[in-house]
């Protein structure tokens, strides 16, 4: 029987619903042999998911990464998924802090933008859904949808809310140094929802070649935010650049509708990831 492998999955680390503990449960529960922990710029979900392992599951550390390309203006946003780095690498470690104390300040701003238009939400609200782990949007979501004003996630990161009137930029690592920061760490890296055009802009082709060359290892095809052609694209892309393809479902609790194992990565992908990587070992 071929393994069921979902390798991204968010925990209440960073903007998920579920603790690192309730998220590898959920796993086992949704059939999953191997599972992959990546919260935003944060391993701080890593011990606990690692503490409460079921029985026969594995358990691939990593982080999505928030990322920045600068070859064009505005510059565009991307993520990278890093598996298996040593979580202990100065250089890394410093990145991932730096990512997450702007997210934080970002967060605050956001919510004062709101409050100077009357939206009875609070940051200690806000503050207190991130239950600990990385603030992000998501929190200020919740707060609105517990205020009444929108319905979901999604509606509050429409244009009218944390989309556009209320959006704030934030700092993000430069794509190159990060592909080199996770390398360097011992780490792989994975090119999250590349075609994702309902997300916003897209980077060209030539940019992920760039990225190839210098150490990206795949791209995520199976992803909920791809169309069907637009994971034809990247699995043709991937074959002409001699990188990996991954699915995932990018599960994030209730703040998705997307269930675990929604989307799976090939077995035989799995495996070059894991003979690759050197940072530290599959767990289970």
């Amino acid at each position: 029987m071929s393994l069921r492998i979902d390798l991204h999955c968010h925990s209440t680390a960073s903007d998920g619903t579920l603790t690192p503990a309730e998220l590898v449960t959920a796993g086992a529960a949704a059939g999953l042999d191997v599972m992959a922990i990546t919260d935003h710029d944060t391993t701080g979900g890593w011990a606990a998911a690692a503490a409460t392992l079921p029985a026969g599951m594995r358990l691939v550390r990593g982080a999505e990464l928030s990322c920045r390309w600068h070859g064009v203006r505005p510059a565009i946003s991307l993520h990278l998924l890093a598996y298996l780095f040593d979580p202990d690498d100065p250089a890394l470690t410093a990145a991932m802090l730096e990512l997450r104390d702007d997210r934080e300040q970002r967060a605050e701003r956001i919510v004062d933008l709101l409050r100077a238009d009357g939206v009875p939400i609070t940051w200690d609200e806000v503050y207190g859904y991130a239950a600990g782990g990385s603030v992000g949007r998501p929190h200020i979501a919740q707060a609105l949808i517990r205020a009444g004003l929108v319905g979901s996630t999604d509606e509050a990161f429409a244009s009218a809310w944390l989309g556009a009137r209320y959006f704030v930029p934030k700092s993000d690592l430069d794509v190159f140094d990060g592909v080199a920061a996770v390398r360097a760490a011992g780490g792989v890296t994975v090119f999250a929802h590349p075609r994702a055009t309902k997300r916003g802009r897209v980077v060209p082709d030539e940019l992920i070649a760039e990225l190839a060359d210098a150490g990206l290892f795949g791209l995520e095809a199976d992803h909920e935010d791809h169309s069907p052609a637009e994971r034809e694209q990247i699995r043709a892309l991937a074959g002409r650049l001699g990188l990996v393809v991954t699915g995932s479902s990018d599960f994030h609790g209730t703040h998705k509708t997307v269930r675990l194992g929604a989307f799976q990565t090939a077995p035989e992908v799995y495996e070059k990831i894991v003979a690759t990587a050197t940072g530290v070992p599959v767990l289970g």
